[in-house]
């Protein structure tokens, strides 16, 4: 089970472009089409991991590996997210020098850009679906995405408002 779990992160962390929101989709797939989870468990890890500090991706591993083989596992699955990715840089960083002013690689990552935006937007559909949002709902994140986006207003603020508007909710409602 540890080689499973290890190279089933090794397969996500090396076929994956654009981070942790990025892997998300391929992460349920294994995850929760294998069986090891239920789409409710990883769920509930989505939303864990997103509060923690570190890396997304690592820490959303790190939980499936324990949950399923305790410390082992969330070893195997943090070592298998992380190499491809530790390899990938170390490489680049080796060669860099020769195609740092070369046009089809900045081609390339530009190209790659629109498939990484909805490598994000995909697990965000398919989350807000899961645990039924309503469309209501949707309205604050998405005016908080816009406003960072193109007002350029800092995330701190829409963190800092969204929590005195959560502070004033909650008073009113047990009023």
């Amino acid at each position: 089970m540890y080689w499973t779990l290890f190279l089933t992160f090794i397969k996500i962390g090396t076929f994956t472009i654009g981070g942790g929101y990025a892997m998300l989709p391929l992460i349920q797939r294994e995850v929760v089409d294998r069986g090891w989870l239920s789409k409710e468990d990883f769920i509930d890890i989505f939303a864990v991991t997103q509060s923690l500090p570190g890396i997304f991706a690592v820490n959303i591993s790190i939980f499936v590996g324990y949950k399923l083989k305790k410390n082992m596992g969330a070893l195997c699955c943090a070592l298998g997210t992380i190499l491809p990715s530790f390899l990938i840089i170390l490489a680049i960083a080796l060669f860099f020098t020769h195609v740092r002013d070369n046009v089809w690689v900045e081609k390339a990552f530009k190209g790659l850009r629109p498939a990484v935006v909805a490598l994000i937007v995909v697990p965000c559909l398919t989350t807000a679906r899961a645990i039924k949002l309503s469309r209501t709902q949707l309205i604050l994140p998405v005016a908080a995405a816009l406003l960072i986006w193109l007002a350029g207003v800092s995330p701190a603020w829409i963190i800092l408002t969204a929590i005195v508007g959560g502070i004033v909710y909650d008073r009113r409602k047990k009023q």
